[in-house]
């Protein structure tokens, strides 16, 4: 009975998230692009700095700029939740950016339509820059078949809504999980179709290695994919060039790992090419990357 109340409790907890979900979605979309990007950055101005993942993004950036001052470490944590306010409130109106193409630059879109062309299939890897998902709706919109992948929400109701919210700019998910998830990665890519991964969150068991000097578990997915079948990492980024809601997409230069016969080590040296990627990005526009998540070990965190 007591399992049976919880499960009761946890739908209705659910459905009144999903509520909320669809009344703020139907009162941000009433507004203009730039209202909306501007409105979200000011609440998590205000907002960030007094939740619990305001010290989560301090330490990471103690962890990731140790010569910075305490007033550069504030600077920073300021504008980073300026940034994700403006990101998350895009979100929900993103078909809207994707469909106006002065929002939108895509940087070396002549590599996305080889790839559509016949010179793929590729491994997309990328971080939560900015308005992250820009990148699977400029994948789509070339005519790339991939699969994107995504961490479903906990809320399913909620997951629902999001799913078909990124369906309006042509964006089908795939959230893979455990052996199966890549089994069907695996036959996606012997299908020819190409994958999408984001590869800069904490990843238990993966592979540690270097991120800003410190080890950091990475899933080693996107090296062990490109090795077994032969092909690249593409990397790809986005960047707020503003002002509001407008940015560029870059398509980089492939990675192209060493298949020494070596799986483990390769994976390994193909893992640290992908965190070096990340980090060049990171430090070059480091108030556009999401902070507020635990990216290395648990043992950084308890610090003083």
């Amino acid at each position: 009975m007591a399992a049976l109340n919880h499960s009761y409790v946890s739908k209705l907890i659910w459905m009144l998230e999903a509520a909320l979900f669809d009344a703020a979605s139907a009162l941000i979309r009433a507004f203009p692009i730039d209202s909306v990007s501007n409105f979200g950055g000011s609440l998590f101005s205000v907002l960030g700095p007094l939740t619990r993942a305001n010290r989560v993004a301090e330490r990471n950036l103690r962890i990731a700029f140790p010569q910075a001052d305490d007033t550069e470490i504030s600077r920073l944590l300021r504008l980073q939740w300026i940034e994700l306010g403006r990101s998350l409130t895009e979100l929900l109106l993103l078909d809207r950016i994707v469909a106006d193409t002065d929002r939108v630059q895509v940087e070396g879109e002549a590599r996305l339509g080889a790839i559509a062309a016949g010179d793929g299939p590729v491994v997309f890897i990328s971080g939560h820059f900015s308005a992250f998902e820009l990148m699977a709706a400029v994948i789509v919109r070339a005519g790339v078949k991939c699969q994107v992948t995504y961490r479903a929400m906990n809320n399913p109701y909620v997951d629902e809504r999001v799913r078909k919210n990124r369906f309006r700019y042509g964006v089908r998910l795939f959230a893979p999980k455990g052996l199966d998830g890549a089994r069907e990665l695996m036959r996606a890519l012997q299908r020819g179709e190409s994958v999408a991964l984001m590869n800069d969150q904490k990843f238990n068991g993966g592979v540690a290695a270097p991120l800003f000097g410190h080890m950091a578990h990475t899933a080693p997915g996107p090296s062990t994919f490109a090795l077994r079948f032969g092909i690249p990492l593409q990397p790809m980024s986005v960047q707020r060039v503003g002002p509001g809601a407008r940015f560029k997409v870059i398509v980089h230069d492939p990675i192209r790992l060493e298949d020494t016969g070596d799986r483990e080590a390769d994976i390994e040296a193909g893992v640290r090419r992908v965190n070096a990627f990340i980090e060049d990005r990171v430090r070059a526009r480091p108030t556009e990357w999401f902070w507020v998540h635990r990216r290395w070990p648990n043992e950084e965190y308890r610090r003083d």
